[in-house]
């Protein structure tokens, strides 16, 4: 497999994650490239081809952009000159940590006798307990030494590393719901340990797949068919069975390699779960169900989030299938698992609900001196995470375990959650916070005056329980933000001798970006908007006499009417005839989102709403002016740009660019140039541009290019 180049994988990263570091992948690339440069594994190829292939393996996974790096950087303490504050200092702390957890993790050696392999573990569990993120690096780092593992000389080391992916990585792996990794880290391993029977396996699945290859078309057409009958939009295809799944059900059920092979797969996938199940009852209805076949973890998912729904039928052609059904979503889910909807991309450090049985590995760790014991009680942490409560009419309420009472309550509905006020477990009042057991009968007393506080959503572990809290908890905070709102609207009427009611707000709501008077008054407590600015937009009159007590500083016709705003003048919002420029700190282009600011002597100065300088003017409002682009006024003429591009120091390279630049219509009108070692260049180009779709056009165009590393828009001067 060919090593992703480098703006390969920073255009990958960017296409899923616009707004990631472009500079610091691009640093750590060239970082990790030198740090190991002249080592080399065991195949021969330059060590650097590892993290490079581990860090586009999470690529596949959306990752955010700390854990790419962090992946490229992942060997460079333990077996390179970098040290921890290298990496603190050139990748910030976040990676830093990554780093160091990964390096500790590499130290845990999984092999050997009992006791020592249990105390590993404990390691390892401290290790990726501080960050999931470093557990989704090492199963990474895993699957690519296994898909390299044939160039491992030592067929003793080759055994050692599939029995430990096998024992270890692979139910970690099931365990955060990542099931495509899971899978090809077991049929890798599987092809180590028993390289026999895995050839028969896979040469069986080769004979079959080109023999049967029409016949599972047909049955595609044929349900695809049944699904349209019904009105029933959804995808369905066919599923190559895995060589380790078909070994393990010939161990397990005892049954022959043509049992197995004469069962058929297939999977549909819909867009709601409504259409999950009216799609089971489609194919339930016209063909004969296969007795112990069917599984619905729609309404009891697995621990680690998978969802769908399994059955079997003697379906068309008159041949057994296995069907699952389920959503684009779940779908995604039983795919990537923890990192299918992971929050790291938002920016949100949280601890989700795929990975919190770490936590409670964490407790058990702290509280167990035994290392087998805390070995053993791993492996039930791990597959055994569900206790069954009951309610006093005996119905079955299914918990992950660590659930509490109120768990309990928001499981058998919203109401009952939000008016808890006590529990009684068997027959015995209980505190709230009590951990429920298997066979507990669970009564929740309420009162209708009881509300959520906000030490629930500590004690509560299922996600519709913290919710469910964090939502009223929303609705209270938002009632105090739209009063503490309503007094800063006063006061603001106050200092222009006026009063205001909540009336004086609907006059402005088509105007705005608000749907009520309620949502202006919390985005007002909440200082996402100023008061004075709201009072204004009531008052339009006497915020234009505040402008123009301001324009007087500078108007050199001060005894001059005021006049229409002229329609042929590519800025709108200002209210007089003024003269205007464009800040050449930012460069404003028709299409950025702009602000006015005026300056005592020259007019109004056009910003970029997102420009640096205009820090220098928050405490003085007045001279902000909310000013937008005439579309109708815009002017033929072109507008200056300035960027900055890394350049490959090569002779083609400028030549390229030029070539570049007027294949997009953008004119030089400047170029520096800074030579940064290493092999690159540094430019800051400004060009001129029609508008900002024009600009994406060519910045895009430049990122394209092999010879060039970075490109950026310019606006700090």
């Amino acid at each position: 497999m060919a090593l992703m180049r480098q703006y390969e994988l920073v255009e990958r990263v960017k296409s899923y994650d616009p707004t990631a570091d472009e500079t610091a992948l691009n640093r750590a690339y060239i970082f990790a490239m030198k740090m190991h440069s002249g080592q080399k594994r065991e195949s021969g190829e330059p060590y650097f081809s590892h993290p490079v292939a581990v860090a586009s393996i999470l690529t596949e996974y959306k990752l955010d952009a700390a854990t790419i790096i962090t992946a490229l950087l992942h060997d460079t303490v333990e077996d390179t000159p970098a040290s921890y504050a290298d990496i603190q200092e050139l990748f910030g702390e976040d990676v830093a940590k990554l780093v160091q957890g990964l390096t500790k993790l590499s130290k845990v050696q999984i092999h050997s006798e009992a006791s020592k392999q249990a105390e590993n573990f404990q390691k390892l569990v401290l290790a990726i307990s501080s960050d999931i993120r470093v557990l989704l690096i090492k199963l990474a780092d895993r699957l690519h030494n296994m898909r390299t593992l044939h160039c491992c000389a030592k067929e003793e080391k080759r055994l050692r590393i599939a029995r430990e992916t096998m024992e270890i990585y692979v139910p970690l792996a099931e365990r955060i719901g990542m099931q495509a990794l899971k899978d090809e880290l077991e049929d890798l391993a599987f092809q180590t340990l028993h390289p026999e029977a895995y050839e028969s396996i896979t040469s069986r699945l080769a004979f079959l797949a080109e023999k049967g290859e029409k016949e599972v078309a047909d049955v595609i057409e044929i349900l695809k068919k049944d699904l349209a009958e019904n009105n029933v939009s959804g995808e369905v295809s066919g599923r190559q069975k895995r060589p380790y799944s078909i070994w393990m059900k010939m161990q397990h059920k005892n049954v022959t390699m043509e049992q197995i092979f004469d069962i058929m797969a297939f999977r549909i996938i819909v867009d709601t779960v409504a259409e999950c199940y009216q799609v089971l009852g489609i194919i339930h209805t016209k063909y004969n169900m296969i007795p112990g076949r069917y599984k619905d973890y729609i309404s009891t998912p697995k621990a680690n989030g998978y969802q769908s729904i399994h059955t079997g039928v003697l379906g068309p052609l008159n041949r057994r299938i296995e069907l699952q059904i389920r959503t684009h979503d779940m779908h995604q889910v039983a795919e990537f698992g923890v990192a299918a909807h992971w929050e790291y991309k938002q920016g949100v450090h949280r601890e989700g609900t795929q990975y919190r049985w770490l936590r409670d590995l964490l407790e058990l760790l702290n509280h167990s001196s035994d290392p087998n014991e805390f070995l053993e009680h791993t492996k039930i942490a791990m597959y055994q995470d569900q206790v069954f409560c009951f309610s006093p009419k005996g119905d079955l309420i299914p918990l992950p375990k660590g659930a509490t009472p109120i768990d309990f309550a928001y499981a058998v509905h919203s109401g009952v959650g939000d008016t808890c006020v006590g529990v009684k477990i068997n027959g015995k009042i209980s505190p709230l916070r009590t951990v429920l057991q298997n066979g507990d009968q669970v009564d929740i007393l309420t009162a209708k005056n009881q509300t959520p506080s906000a030490e629930w959503e500590r004690i509560a572990v299922t996600a519709k329980a913290r919710a469910c809290i964090r939502r009223f908890l929303r609705v209270q905070k938002r009632q105090q933000l739209i009063e503490t709102g309503r007094a800063a609207l006063t006061a603001a009427a106050k200092e222009y001798n006026q009063t205001f009611s909540d009336k004086d707000l609907s006059g402005i709501l088509d105007k705005s970006r608000f749907k009520t008077t309620d949502d202006v008054l919390t985005a007002i407590g909440e200082g996402l908007v100023s008061a004075t600015d709201i009072f204004h937009k009531i008052h339009p009159e006497l915020k234009l006499s505040l402008y123009q007590k301001t324009m007087s500083l500078f108007r050199k016709s001060p005894d001059k009417p005021a006049a229409p705003t002229d329609k042929k003048m590519p800025i709108t919002g200002l209210f007089e005839v003024l003269s205007y420029g464009f800040a050449k700190c930012c460069h404003p282009v028709p299409g950025d989102p702009i602000v006015g600011i005026v300056t005592s002597g020259k007019g109004v100065t056009i910003h970029t709403q997102d420009c640096p300088t205009l820090t220098q003017y928050t405490d003085e409002p007045e001279r902000w002016i909310d000013v937008g682009w005439n579309k109708d006024g815009l002017p033929n003429s072109v507008l200056p740009v300035r960027i900055k591009i890394t350049l490959s120091d090569q002779s083609t390279s400028m030549p390229e660019l030029m070539t570049i630049l007027a294949q997009q219509g953008a004119k030089l009108s400047n170029l520096t140039t800074q030579r940064r070692g290493g092999g690159w260049i540094d430019l800051t180009v400004d060009i001129d541009v029609r508008d900002k779709e024009h600009l994406d056009t060519i910045l895009q165009a430049l990122r394209s290019s092999e010879r060039i590393s970075s490109v950026s828009r310019v606006k700090a001067g």
